[in-house]
């Protein structure tokens, strides 16, 4: 097989780094294949996704359905919640309706965690965007009333004298007894004959990953944005698990629930 390159766009924190960290240290058998790791938000991502930039991406779940014409989705590499999820935060405890009068700070648009949001409290809700690493200290600040936490902010907002008024992945078990499927790797749909040797590759990279831990976890840490090792332990174990090595029937049938649940009247087709 001749050498191509193909770009893999994974998010700036911990989990989709310990998932690519075999790739990067050399673990793997890249089957002649060059794998160029390209790190950005998962926003960000989730717009280049829209526009088929790369060949291999992280996305959120709920831009798939802006995004199923030109990618399918890996049967590997998702981050599912089961019983946990994004948390919206407050400096003083609000109850549901209270939250739901006032703006949200969110990730973004075409995060899972906005979608999620939107099931739980009603499209009538008042939002405003900011980058995902902003939005816990836009809220200590007292600039925003509420915030939508994703990435490892579920697990330090306590720490910054936050309080929790919803847990979504909490909420989206109690409804449907599903993990909820947050993240998900996609590939473009051209890369044809090769998609099984790229697909391979990263499903090799997840379970090597899994068997040398401690290297692995070394590389994820650098992207949790001063987390320490047991905080980065903690996040990566939430997220990087047999889910993650494959959906199985229970990761199907949420990723199933949730595009539902959404209205885009799409269904879900792997590599």
């Amino acid at each position: 097989m001749a050498e191509m390159r193909i770009r893999v766009g994974h998010s700036a924190d911990p989990d989709d780094a310990f998932m690519f960290w075999a790739i990067e240290a050399g673990r793997v058998d890249t089957q002649g294949l060059e794998f160029e790791p390209v790190v950005s938000d998962i926003e960000t991502l989730n717009g280049w996704a829209v526009e088929a930039r790369l060949e291999v991406t992280a996305i959120s779940m709920g831009a798939y359905p802006s995004v199923a014409d030109r990618y399918v989705l890996l049967p590997h590499g998702a981050s599912m919640g089961f019983g946990y999820g994004p948390v919206v935060v407050t400096r003083e405890p609000l109850s549901l309706d209270a939250v739901r009068g006032t703006e949200i700070v969110i990730p973004g648009r075409l995060t899972t965690a906005y979608l999620a949001l939107r099931l739980a409290l009603g499209e009538d809700i008042a939002v405003r965007e900011l980058p995902f690493d902003e939005i816990l200290d836009e809220v200590v600040s007292g600039r925003a009333e509420a915030g939508l936490l994703i990435h490892e902010g579920q697990l330090t907002y306590s720490d910054a004298g936050l309080r929790k008024a919803l847990d979504l992945g909490e909420w989206w078990a109690g409804e449907t007894g599903l993990p909820l499927p947050l993240g998900v790797n996609a590939a473009r749909r051209d890369l044809g004959e090769l998609l099984p040797a790229v697909s391979a590759v990263l499903s090799e990279a997840i379970r090597v990953g899994l068997e040398e831990r401690d290297e692995a976890l070394a590389y994820a840490e650098r992207f949790g944005r001063g987390i320490d090792r047991e905080t980065a332990d903690r996040f990566v174990a939430m997220y990087v698990n047999e889910l993650t090595c494959d959906y199985g029937e229970t990761g199907r049938a949420a990723v199933d629930e949730l595009l539902r649940r959404s209205g885009s009247g799409i269904t879900a087709t792997y590599a």
